[in-house]
């Protein structure tokens, strides 16, 4: 008698989606992306019901027009996402609101709640020239902190949103130690963390870890791998993030790390619905890469109980 594989745990409040950088898609227009219309017919078949809305003027900036692609697809967007440089102090924020503002507009519209706030790179993600320098003075830690505080405030008060700070390889919050800097210099009831298990990994971060200890913080997931072998390269010889991605540091679930399994139990352990965002770096992509990659990721995840 053989003794029966035990049932996956669901997952019940995890909201598995996912976005345009899972296409390929890292600028609001250029050549080497798929059209939108291919990004929102594909991600509707691979069985994803839930997308971001990517850089602001890849979909449509209309509030109709995308409602009406989108709904009749049968998709829903969990969040937009914005950049900003506020390390650089007061004197960047009227063009930083003006950023966010036009993206939460369109987010709010499309009944969304989160904002997604990526920190600038210190290296051009296109042509992978230093920009500034890699580590900020205390002045500009001080600065990235109000900053966000005071961003989490306004878009909480005009436009009903929550901010979830993403780090990511090449900018100034990245690694175990300047991630939690970064939520101990902020407000909970501010800022919060738009967890990326890929960057985080790639940073030599651990997910689960985070999680666990920074619980309470953790607004919002981004689930992603980065190949060990590749990655390792990449540090040894300081690779800039766009040339990584080329040679393929994020790679497909379940190839790489982190498992993603026990960062999603940690995930529904925290007894919060969270959306799961699967985004898989690949800018840029043959355009028939990815959707059999979407596909075969969202049945993994299901395997997984998400």
């Amino acid at each position: 008698m053989t003794a029966e594989a035990s049932p996956v745990p669901a997952l019940d409040r995890i909201r598995v989606g996912s976005a345009p950088d899972s296409w390929g898609v890292w600028f609001p227009d250029d050549d080497q992306q798929v059209p939108w219309r291919r990004f929102l017919d594909e991600v509707a078949e691979a069985g994803y019901e839930w997308i971001e809305l990517g850089p602001y003027g890849y979909l449509p900036t209309d509030p109709a027009r995308l409602a009406e692609e989108t709904g009749r697809r049968g998709l829903t967007v969990s969040a937009g996402t914005v950049f900003t440089s506020l390390h650089r102090g007061p004197e960047v924020w009227d063009a930083t609101w003006e950023h966010v503002s036009q993206v939460a507009e369109l987010t709010r519209a499309m009944n969304a709640k989160h904002l997604v706030v990526i920190p600038s790179f210190w290296r051009d993600d296109k042509t992978a020239e230093l920009i500034e320098p890699s580590t900020l003075t205390a002045e500009q830690w001080r600065h990235l902190s109000t900053g966000m505080e005071r961003l989490g405030r306004e878009v909480r008060e005009r436009f009903g949103l929550d901010i979830v700070v993403h780090p990511h390889a090449d900018t100034h919050i990245d690694t175990e130690e300047n991630v939690a800097r970064f939520l101990d210099a902020t407000d909970s009831g501010l800022v919060n963390l738009c967890l990326d298990t890929g960057h985080y990994a790639y940073c030599g971060g651990d997910s689960v870890k985070l999680i666990e200890t920074y619980g309470e913080r953790i607004g919002y997931l981004h689930l992603k791998q980065v190949d060990p072998e590749i990655l390792a390269d990449v540090v040894e010889n300081g690779v800039p993030f766009g040339p990584a991605v080329q040679r393929g540091v994020m790679c497909e679930p379940p190839g790489g790390v982190p498992e993603l399994g026990p960062v999603l139990t940690a995930a529904q352990n925290l007894a919060v619905d969270l959306f799961a965002i699967v985004e898989q770096d690949m800018y840029p992509c043959p355009p028939d890469q990815p959707f059999p990659i979407a596909e075969r990721t969202r049945r993994f995840l299901r395997s997984c109980g998400a």
